[in-house]
């Protein structure tokens, strides 16, 4: 009796460790319109209160498999550190740069950036090509691929870890122009400054993001997620969630 019930013992805790590690961890930041809090904190716990355009397309892709996962929002640094380190960890929507891509599977893409450079207000600057921005303090934020480009660049990059105070900064003449994506550049000012009628400079890149799968996840979670994705374009479903944001 006592050998049958540590067999039974045994494979319900050899039940609960699969499941466990079945779980697929998703990280993403506060990034709106992209990815966000429904209650606009800076952190959440939970899928449910996480919102944004990239979070309804991996609702979606997520909803074409049987995969278990759940989410939350952290700062950008500390989800790629987990996302890159741990298997059956992920983060979206992020780029595929040189830094990262070793380190990851890539599903996607499930939208793009534009990378922008914005003026206060009423600014005067105008800008015909990115060599035109070397004479200027350009802001940004911590572990962004587009501040990151600019800084290996050689250009004046001043980074801060709250992306959306760089449009009180441009307003107090701190910095002449930042560094961020054309769709949520504003977002972000307008959450974190209530400021509005940023001046769009430049557009001088566009980068796919992805959800960023640790190298080291199960293949078969790798394939599930990409099938889903794939079912995601082919239904339509991913072309009716841009149109729902304006796209």
């Amino acid at each position: 009796m006592k050998r049958k019930i540590g067999l039974l013992l045994g494979l319900i805790l050899m039940a609960v460790c699969a499941t466990a590690a079945g779980e697929l961890r998703i990280y993403t930041e506060q990034y709106p319109p992209y990815n966000m809090t429904t209650n606009g904190q800076s952190f959440a716990h939970n899928t449910e209160d996480i919102s944004g355009l990239c979070t309804d397309i991996l609702k979606g892709l997520m909803a074409n498999t049987d995969l278990e996962y759940s989410t939350k929002l952290r700062a950008l640094k500390y989800g790629l550190n987990r996302a890159g380190q741990h298997p059956e960890h992920a983060i979206y929507c992020v780029s595929k740069t040189a830094d990262r891509e070793p380190l990851f599977n890539w599903v996607g893409p499930l939208a793009s950036i534009k990378w922008t450079l914005f003026a206060k207000p009423g600014s005067s600057i105008e800008l015909d090509n990115l060599e035109d921005a070397r004479d200027y303090r350009i802001g940004g934020y911590n572990g962004d691929v587009m501040t990151t480009y600019l800084d290996e660049k050689g250009f004046d990059v001043k980074a801060i870890s709250n992306n959306g105070l760089n449009a009180r900064r441009l307003e107090n003449d701190q910095i002449d122009l930042w560094v961020a994506d054309g769709l949520a550049g504003p977002y972000l000012a307008a959450d974190a400054t209530d400021i509005t009628g940023l001046e769009h400079v430049l557009v001088f890149r566009e980068t796919p993001m992805y959800l960023a799968v640790n190298k080291n996840t199960d293949p078969e979670v790798l394939q599930a997620l990409n099938e889903g994705f794939e079912k995601l374009v082919a239904s339509g479903q991913k072309e009716a969630i841009f149109q729902a944001y304006g796209l």
